[in-house]
């Protein structure tokens, strides 16, 4: 009798109208803190979707800013100032000094006018042999993927290394070049100290580099013609010389003025060749400046003269040289564009 009177003592209270048991929430509950949960990854998503490029591409910029900005800011900031090489953080504001005293000097046109001439005679034969190449490989040729990668191996090669065997093929009284002259009945010639034969000479070595690389450039853009517009010069007696002249050429016009405006930046910066092909191994540009040029007379300004002020003065001329060229390209392009569009 004593244990049937206690036993409302331990039993479970009684649940209340609407309410749930201990130890279990409401469905409702449940559902909120769900959707809160997807809120919050929402928000963490789209905020990933927003920002993630941005942190894909900010290590391009950061290094940007480091070795681009930075310096080309410096070297504006230099040019207005002389300052020493051994002290660059001694400046004293010269103003445009250093840039007048450019103009001034026959270094400097001298550096110009070999810089313009060895552009002249390296990237005109250069171009033209690189269409002639990339028009053969054009043809289904036995070995084709052999000759393309033979193409691309000379701008593989380094500067220093296909430069000293140059100045070797090169040499006055054992260079190979000399020697096969001399079958023909032609003195030796003194490549390295002479004018005209040292340009021509480290104008062989650009050519020697930049070939392959443009004749690839040129057959990738001659692969993307349509053969329907052979097919049509071919049906309509066209042989293969003038589908190469009126359907080929005009189809290429966009990247042979890509090409001709590359390759006159790089002749504007040539710089390893000659200063490799010196037979003094220095930034003179031979005995008497005759192949000196801007890259090398900036070099010696900044390097040897330790005239920090007048080089940064030397890259801000070149850097607005290159500007004309870019705004020139733009205006053809355009200009072509124009005249292939009302065609």
């Amino acid at each position: 009798m004593t244990d049937m009177s206690t036993r409302h003592d331990t039993a479970a209270p009684p649940v209340k109208e609407g309410g749930a048991a201990p130890g279990h929430r409401p469905s409702g509950t449940v559902s909120d803190e769900a959707a809160k949960k997807r809120a919050r990854l929402s928000r963490r998503w789209q905020r990933d979707m927003r920002w993630s490029p941005y942190a894909f591409v900010s290590p391009f910029f950061l290094l940007f800013a480091a070795f681009g900005l930075f310096p080309l800011i410096y070297t504006g900031w230099a040019s207005l100032h002389q300052v020493e090489l051994t002290a660059p953080t001694d400046m004293s504001w010269v103003g445009l000094r250093n840039y007048t005293r450019i103009f001034d000097d026959d270094f400097f046109w001298n550096a110009a006018r070999n810089t313009l001439t060895i552009g002249v005679i390296s990237t005109v034969p250069q171009l033209l042999m690189a269409m002639g190449l990339a028009h053969l490989l054009n043809y289904k040729l036995r070995g084709s993927m052999f000759y393309r990668v033979a193409m691309l191996a000379p701008y593989a090669t380094s500067i220093a290394a296909a430069s000293l065997v140059f100045v070797l093929l090169f040499g006055r009284d054992y260079g190979m070049i000399n020697w096969a002259l001399g079958f023909v009945g032609i003195d030796n010639i003194d490549w390295q100290n002479d004018h005209w034969a040292s340009q021509f000479a480290v104008s062989t070595i650009v050519i020697w580099r930049w070939t392959g690389y443009n004749a690839l450039i040129y057959l990738a853009a001659m692969q993307a013609i349509p053969q329907d517009l052979y097919e049509s010069a071919a049906l309509d007696g066209a042989n293969r010389w003038q589908q190469f002249l009126h359907v080929t050429l005009p189809s290429l016009r966009p990247t042979i003025l890509f090409t001709v405006v590359v390759s006159t930046i790089g002749a504007s910066q040539l710089f390893g060749e000659p200063l490799l092909f010196d037979a003094n191994k220095g930034a003179s540009g031979g005995s008497q400046h005759q192949f000196q040029t801007l890259g090398l007379y900036l070099y010696e300004q900044g390097w040897v003269n330790q005239h920090l002020g007048r080089a940064s003065a030397i890259a801000w001329t070149m850097f607005l040289i290159l500007i004309v060229i870019g705004l020139v390209n733009y205006v053809i392009s355009r200009r072509l564009r124009a005249s292939s569009s009302s065609d």
